[in-house]
C-alpha cells in the first residue's frame, strides 16, 4: 500500500520503496510494486513523479 500525503492542501501518493511522490495513486502502485520486483525504479513510471 502506498502513503498518502497532504501539502499545501493537495494530496500526493508516495512510494514506499523509494520515496517518489506522485499525483495519481496508480502510478505510485506501479512504482512500487517495480521497485520490490526489480529493486529498481523504472523511467518509464518515474517521469509520472512530482520533482
Amino acid at each position: 500500500m502506498v502513503k498518502e500525503e497532504i501539502k499545501n492542501n493537495k494530496k500526493y501518493f508516495i512510494c514506499e520503496e523509494c520515496k517518489l511522490r506522485y499525483k495519481e495513486k496508480r502510478w505510485a502502485e506501479k512504482c512500487q510494486e517495480w521497485c520490490k520486483k526489480y529493486n529498481s525504479c523504472n523511467i518509464e513510471i518515474t517521469k509520472h513523479a512530482i520533482k
